[in-house]
């Protein structure tokens, strides 16, 4: 074991993408051991890491995405959000969230939304008299409501590794998201106030009407998604389905902006951000394999439960370990390295799993905005152009409302648990 940890460690420090330093490391410790017989398993453990009907959820949220960037869709929801808010102080950044909200429910990645909104909305603010690290701080801090707010390609992963209901895990991050962006807003309006933000001016109650009219079409795909899993109508991965379904009639006869030459990209883009993902969790699931053969996640479970009974204080050092981990790994990797250590002591404490999924996602997340490895950082500084040094000044009060969003769902787990609670009466 020793020898695949010195390996794994290795390919870490020389930035070898994850999927491949779990597979590597996986095979050598197999080798090490001189276990033919596991060795030769090993493929169909590969195979058996994506043999879940749940993942079908991913091609499917994703190709829903692509669709509704295609579609104009996305387009028509930040302008939307800008109509709404854009005339109060400090109204572009409420924008942003607001925005970054409504691609929530549409792509469910952060790193995807930052690139996205980097884009739109970093150069908009910055003619409206925002700096430009102001700007993409804000953007980068947004794009954290992406994994939150279902649909949730991390809620998704974690549903299929853990065994807890997907549906249910979109019921638990709406509530969870809400808080967050209404954090980041009051951090935004004591800005605005404190450094006299901009403010556009107010636009006519008609044209407000108008835009609504013409966004309520763009709303139908996140409004159909949550409701149908709410009602119990359609599952988690049958909604990925019936978002692309409506995207594509979304496109092509009401907007009319996708075209069927646009199909092509869409799909390669969608196979390409799919296979990824596949990739990750084959590997992981090898990777998995092996720690429990070598009992990693019992001998855990045993030192933290002779460090502490209390299902607080633990919940409290795993947020601590997270919160560092974070800075050196990006979400993924964190997801599925952990999950099967971590789960074992969920059970041994008695937390519950869905309350637990949501603190992990947020604290995986938030690491996207911590130095040195922090994707969210890189995206932001090289779509809006803007110094490194400079947006992680000006990013850290982001960060710190986060955290504190994060403690408090943490201990507060009635914000997580009353949707799915409702969602399980009702069915």
């Amino acid at each position: 074991m020793t020898l695949a940890l010195l390996v794994f460690l290795i390919l870490m420090l020389l930035q070898i993408p994850i999927a491949f330093v779990l597979g590597v490391s996986s095979i050598v410790y197999l080798l090490a051991i001189g276990n033919t017989g596991l060795l030769e398993s090993a493929p169909q453990r590969l195979y058996s890491g994506l043999g879940n009907y749940s993942l079908l959820a991913i091609p499917l949220f994703m190709f829903a995405g692509e669709l509704m960037n295609a579609s104009g869709i996305t387009t028509r929801l930040i302008h939307c959000a800008k109509v709404f808010v854009g005339h109060f102080r400090g109204g572009l950044a409420y924008v942003n969230i607001l925005g970054n909200m409504f691609l929530a429910s549409i792509i469910g990645s952060a790193t995807a939304q930052t690139a996205i909104m980097s884009r739109v909305m970093v150069p908009e603010m910055e003619r409206n008299g925002y700096t430009r690290e102001f700007s993409a701080a804000t953007t980068a801090s947004a794009a954290l409501l992406g994994p939150i707010i279902p649909p949730s390609m991390l809620f998704i992963i974690y549903g299929v590794s853990s065994g807890v209901s997907i549906g249910k895990m979109f019921m638990a991050g709406i509530i969870p998201g809400i808080v967050l962006a209404a954090a980041l807003m009051c951090l935004i309006a004591y800005m605005g106030y404190r450094y006299q933000f901009p403010k556009s001016e107010k636009i006519p109650k008609q044209e407000v009407a108008a835009v609504f009219v013409r966004v309520i079409p763009a709303l139908l795909v996140p409004l159909t998604i949550i409701g149908g899993i709410l009602s119990g109508v359609f599952t988690a991965t049958e909604s990925g389905a019936i978002a692309c379904a409506l995207a594509i009639v979304i496109g092509l006869f009401v907007y009319r902006e996708l075209k069927l030459k646009d199909m092509p990209k869409v799909l390669i883009n969608t196979a390409a951000s799919t296979a990824t993902v596949t990739i990750l969790m084959a590997m992981a699931n090898l990777f998995g394999w092996v720690l429990t053969f070598e009992q990693i996640p019992q001998l855990i479970v045993q030192w933290m439960g002779a460090l502490t009974e209390s299902p607080w204080v633990f919940l409290l050092l795993v947020n601590l370990f997270l919160l560092i981990i974070g800075v050196i790994m990006d979400e993924l990797a964190v997801m599925i390295i952990l999950l099967p250590i971590l789960m074992p002591l969920v059970a041994h404490f008695g937390i519950d799993p869905i309350h637990f999924g949501i603190v992990l996602c947020i604290n995986t997340v938030i690491g996207l905005l911590t130095p040195p490895v922090g994707a969210g950082l890189f995206i932001a500084s090289a779509v809006a152009d803007v110094k490194m040094e400079l947006l992680i000044k000006s990013i850290w009060p982001f960060v710190a409302v986060a955290i504190a969003v994060l403690m408090l769902l943490t201990y507060i787990p009635e914000l997580t648990l009353w949707l799915p609670q409702l969602l399980e009466l009702s069915s």
